[in-house]
Formats: C-alpha cells, structure tokens, sequence
C-alpha cells in the first residue's frame, strides 16, 4: 500500500469508525487555500467536530498524532474559522485526533478528543 493509499484507507477506515459511534458526517477532505480538513461531523447538535486523521504503518518515528505539528494546527484552525463562517453556523468547535497504525501485524484505532485547541 503506498502513502497516499494508506492515507485514503485511513480516512474511510476513521469515518466508518465515527458513523458508528454515532457522528453525522458533514464533509471529508474540505479545502481551504492549502489547508485541508479531513472529516468535518458532528454528534451533539451544538458542537462541531474536526478530525485530523493520521495513518501510519510503523510507530518507529513517534505515534501518529504527534505528526500533527503547530503550524499543521495554525492551518486547521484557519481553514474550520472559514467552514463556520461561509456556512454561517453557530456552533462550538472542538478539534480531535484519529491516529491510526495499520501494517501486517496490527491494525489499532485511537481516538482523542479536545486533541489541540486554537490559538
């Protein structure tokens, strides 16, 4: 499986995931300029969720959420600051993590919620 496909995987392996946890899915993959918001869902009607999936298939370098770096968070922010405003909703934001190992030996799911705030 080459980057981009595992990346793919990853991102629909994530949404399966939620819909089952019961999120509503909004969009994937929502560009704004050059940043781009993975899954953009919602569970409680006032609170909207944004996922930043990262799949990996070794933790060698570090876990997958901590490739979620400052100025990946900077882009996230400003991207989900024009998803709000050009959809006019008025809601609470809340920024998760779905890091996801995947390779021959395991496939592990973790989900963490209030992963990064804005600033």
């Amino acid at each position: 499986m080459t980057h981009n496909e595992l990346g793919e995987w990853g991102e629909a392996y994530a949404t399966d995931y939620l819909i089952k946890k019961g999120y509503t899915i909004h969009e994937r993959n929502w560009f704004y300029n050059k940043a781009e918001l993975d899954i953009i869902c919602q569970k409680e009607e006032d609170m909207l969720v944004i996922v930043e999936v990262k799949t990996r298939n070794s933790d060698f370098f570090g876990d997958p959420q901590d490739f979620v770096t400052p100025s990946k968070i900077k882009n996230i922010v400003k991207a989900t600051n024009e998803y709000v405003i050009s959809k006019d909703l008025d809601v609470e934001v809340r920024f998760d993590i779905i890091a996801i190992l995947k390779n021959k030996e395991r496939e592990e799911l973790s989900h963490f919620q209030n992963a990064f705030y804005h600033f």
